[in-house]
């Protein structure tokens, strides 16, 4: 069958573009190939209506009464066509239809929410559904069209990804908990301290530090609590139960109020990536492009919980 639809609109073409050029060698010029194979391609179109549409003669062809009046319904046929091309082609350039957004739990709600909501709401024809987990989902076979990952998103073959910013963390605590406990200096101190870690797999996660030279290094500290949601973990530091080693964008408010204080122990200046990754393919959908591009220019190359902490 679409063989049979193409024959028909090969036929079409160039019964077209004969009448408009006045001849098989100008129709052959215009689509790009030979005058012969036009000349073919008009006899089978009347051959298959029944009906001459070109009277030809060695100087020129003109329409038979036939022919004007198929011609006319042919430009119509040809105007839908070329609408319904623009239209689509449009359609691919407006940000528009589902995005599905996948979003680590804290960091999803309190960073990348806010300009998910503000790019949506410049354009209305977007639909968002966003999902929160701390775990690595499965753009594919979970259908996502985007997702932010902290730290580094490994490398696989069915995804593309783009850096939008960086995370950083630091040693914090409240300063109620530090005048009573006193301010450890370094790792060492550290033991005679509550610590307070992020749990992930059912383990807590190392603290980065620097040492004397800047060089970083991963410790693994024995927690008073472990808490495997980024929220809480600050809610309990706040609440002065012990050090924790917080991301700037989970810590930035309660730093800037006095709630938390930073520990004076150096940690590095980057804690690992943040990054937007999507499905590999061809071509980046607009709605996924202006998401991108807004984090980007949100996040790079400093992002605003960073502006102004120690």
């Amino acid at each position: 069958m679409a063989l049979h639809v193409h024959s028909h609109l090969q036929g079409i073409s160039a019964f077209v573009h004969s009448v408009e050029g006045g001849s098989f060698t100008a129709a052959a010029a215009r689509m790009g190939v030979s005058k012969s194979a036009t000349a073919k391609s008009v006899a089978r179109l009347e051959d298959r209506l029944g009906v001459r549409l070109l009277a030809r003669t060695t100087r020129q062809l003109s329409l038979t009464t036939e022919g004007e009046t198929y011609y006319r319904s042919c430009l119509k046929v040809l105007d839908e066509l070329n609408g319904a091309e623009a239209l689509l082609a449009a359609r691919q350039r407006s940000i528009s239809g589902l995005l599905r957004v996948n979003l680590p739990v804290s960091f999803g709600r309190l960073c990348i929410m806010p300009v998910l909501q503000e790019v949506a709401a410049a354009n209305p024809d977007l639909e968002l559904d966003v999902s929160f987990t701390d775990r690595l989902v499965d753009l594919v076979e979970e259908g996502v069209d985007l997702a932010i990952r902290l730290g580094h998103p490994g490398h696989h073959a069915s995804v593309i990804g783009r850096r939008i910013g960086t995370q950083r963390s630091l040693i914090c605590a409240s300063p109620a908990y530090l005048d009573e406990h006193g301010r450890p200096q370094s790792a060492l101190d550290l033991a005679g301290h509550a610590c307070l870690a992020f749990g992930k797999d059912g383990r807590p996660l190392p603290w980065r530090i620097c040492d004397s030279d800047r060089d970083m290094q991963e410790i693994l500290i024995k927690p008073s609590y472990t808490i495997s949601h980024g929220e809480a973990l600050r809610d309990a530091t706040v609440a002065g139960l012990g050090l924790a080693y917080l991301s700037t964008w989970l810590a930035e408010a309660d730093l800037r109020s006095h709630r938390l204080e930073v520990v004076p122990i150096a940690t590095p200046a980057e804690d690992g990536p943040i990054s937007a990754i999507w499905p590999r393919s061809r071509d980046l959908a607009p709605k996924v492009r202006i998401m991108v591009d807004t984090l980007v220019g949100r996040f790079m190359p400093t992002a605003p919980w960073d502006h102004g902490l120690s």
